[in-house]
């Protein structure tokens, strides 16, 4: 079994971040391991309160797993601060990291800003140790100091954001209401399109981080980017297809369709 490291915000009502990194990395059968930056208090109607790790706590979580275990691959979520950036980019250096895939946290789904604004060039900076971005739209735009209306805007910010120094970028169309299609732009600059199909819900609390995820399981495992994302692309839809109502608000995708449906769990 294949050990994949998250290192990410955690989310208290389970449905992002570390939480959904590591239910995301079971689904797909490796051992999954967490570096907690921040923690978050937030339930299904939004994010009320951060409060970050110290640097030095960040630091020894990464250097204590790095010290013991082989790690084949590293899911980065979020980065609050320049600072905590700094720390983790000179840690990961500093143990040679592989395959690593950076989902550029910025705003939550509620509007809540996870990322300081005096953070941004930091996090550009970071980039360049990445194998795979994974951009949503928003996060695009402001890495690629663009608006992205069009699937042609999706390549040239894909472009824009692969000139930092990553290998790979992975521009996610969900944000877009007459298309649902992703964008990948690999090392050696081709483009290749992932068509998605877009279900009628509102639970989708979490897709970024389990799609981001479930791509670096599949990288730490040794595949291709290109069948990686592909088969991370196929894990987010079911898991959105078969999402839930936990609260008040927006749901979490179901992680563990197959295990709910064996346990004879039934969603209203």
């Amino acid at each position: 079994m294949k050990n994949i490291l998250t290192i990410a915000g955690s989310d208290s009502c389970g449905g992002a971040g570390i939480q959904a990194d590591l239910k995301a990395m079971s689904a797909q059968g490796v051992y999954g391991m967490s570096v907690i930056t921040a923690i978050t208090a937030q339930n299904t109607e939004g994010v009320f309160a951060v409060q970050e790790i110290e640097l030095d706590m960040i630091k020894k979580q990464i250097e204590v797993l790095y010290n013991d275990i082989e790690i084949s691959s590293v899911k980065i979520g979020m980065l609050s601060s320049s600072d905590i950036i700094k720390t983790v980019h000179e840690t990961l250096k500093e143990f040679n990291a592989k395959n690593i895939v950076i989902d550029p946290v910025m705003i939550s789904k509620s509007g809540y800003y996870l990322l300081k604004q005096e953070a941004i060039e930091a996090l550009k900076d970071f980039l360049k140790i990445g194998t795979l971005i994974t951009p949503n739209i928003p996060e695009a735009e402001v890495l690629a100091s663009m608006k992205i209306l069009t699937e042609d805007d999706m390549i040239e910010a894909g472009k824009k954001i692969k000139s930092f120094g990553s290998k790979n970028v992975l521009v996610k169309g969900g944000h877009r209401d007459d298309s649902c299609t992703d964008i990948l732009i690999t090392e050696d600059d081709r483009v290749i399109r992932f068509t998605g199909i877009r279900f009628e819900t509102k639970n989708t609390h979490g897709t970024g981080c389990t799609l981001s995820s479930t791509i670096a399981s599949h990288i730490g495992k040794g595949l291709e980017i290109e069948e990686a994302v592909k088969l991370g692309k196929q894990y987010i839809e079911t898991a959105i297809q078969n999402s839930f109502s936990i609260g008040k608000g927006v749901g979490p995708v179901g992680h563990f369709v197959e295990l709910y449906q064996k346990a004879g769990v039934q969603f209203e």
